[in-house]
């Protein structure tokens, strides 16, 4: 046999001895190092007591490691949307311009959609901007998102189109719709930098408040904080040309019973963060727990979801002692004589 075939006889019987070596669970010694002879030394001792003992499997090891950290949720605090001296020119500016115009004035440039005399930027503050009153660039980054409302997730546009149905008491605008792309369009570039995901996007709840909600200490803080610029019967007030400069806050000029805000949970946290207006946190949280529920405690534009009884609206959209629909006050049962609800026409 010549002395090549002997190298290779002898290769491939290392070859075999390896792979049988893997197959049974050993692995063949590798260099040592320092930290290596430290830790080794027990294990040494160990094994000349002890029978020896196959080597743990790697997968074991790996299984004992530390789950990885989570990452940190995102956060809005402290994000200040882009002023309007960042609007680009060009045809993605002349939408943005378009979308805060209808924000800013829903009167005159939705006209066909609105059944009251609201305008978006009466709730969300300094035209959807203010962080304490619904921002519009917060609620575009947490959308899509499940709502109990309607009880399935909703995008970005189906919550607008709520906006429309319940808040401005009218119709909703069909997808694609130039109203909807444009609002779109003006919470997108005002949402520029903003995290996604993060939030919170609504009003930051109050406490119960400590004693149960009077609506005789909630007319008496209306008539001194509030009447000023609202009216004494709720109605608002409007410039020359028909803009509405204080919104009509009960009335069948107001929001319907469908609206967040006919909740007192969701009232009394707006008014508390934004009211007297520009000079927030005025009123003590009992204030604004008792002048929510003196507004909400008025008749108001129906609940377009009205299936032809009262109790039963209530029973299925308003079972919460946050709401007064379907509830007597003063002798008036709410919601039964609340005008219709809705318009006709669509943009």
């Amino acid at each position: 046999m010549s002395d090549n075939q002997l190298d290779w006889q002898k290769s491939a019987v290392v070859v075999v001895f390896i792979g049988l070596a893997g197959a049974i669970g050993y692995s063949l010694p590798r260099p040592q190092t320092a930290s290596d002879a430290v830790t080794a030394a027990p294990a040494a001792r160990a094994t000349a007591a002890t029978p020896a003992q196959p080597a743990a499997k790697p997968e074991i090891k790996a299984a004992a490691k530390a789950p990885a950290k989570a990452e940190p949720k995102p956060t809005l605090a402290g994000f200040t949307p882009p002023p309007d001296s960042a609007i680009p020119k060009g045809p993605f500016g002349d939408i943005v311009r378009q979308g805060e115009a209808i924000f800013h004035d829903t009167q005159h440039n939705a006209a066909g959609l609105i059944g009251n005399k609201l305008n978006c930027s009466n709730c969300h503050l300094d035209r959807g901007r203010l962080a304490s009153a619904a921002p519009l660039w917060a609620a575009y980054v947490n959308y899509p998102a499940y709502r109990s409302k309607n009880g399935h997730v909703n995008s970005f546009e189906e919550r607008m189109q709520g906006c429309f149905r319940f808040s401005m008491n009218g119709k909703a605008p069909s997808y694609g719709s130039k109203v909807l792309v444009a609002l779109e369009t003006y919470a997108y570039f005002l949402a520029s930098g903003a995290p996604t995901g993060a939030g919170p996007h609504g009003y930051k709840k109050l406490k119960k408040p400590a004693q149960p909600v009077d609506f005789g200490r909630g007319q008496q803080v209306y008539a001194t904080h509030c009447a000023l610029c609202h009216g004494a019967d709720g109605a608002g007030q409007a410039s020359a040309d028909g803009q509405t400069v204080f919104p009509p806050l009960w009335g069948a000029h107001s929001f319907n019973w469908g609206a967040g805000m006919e909740s007192l949970t969701n009232a009394s946290a707006f008014i508390k963060a934004n009211m007297l207006l520009s000079q927030g946190g005025t009123l003590t949280d009992q204030q604004a727990w008792d002048v929510a529920a003196f507004m909400n405690s008025h008749e108001r534009p129906q609940d377009p979801r009205f299936a032809g009884s009262v109790a039963e609206t209530r029973k299925k959209y308003h079972d919460s002692p946050m709401s007064f629909y379907g509830t007597t006050v003063n002798g008036v049962t709410l919601g039964d004589k609340s005008p219709p609800s809705g318009i006709i026409g669509e943009n």
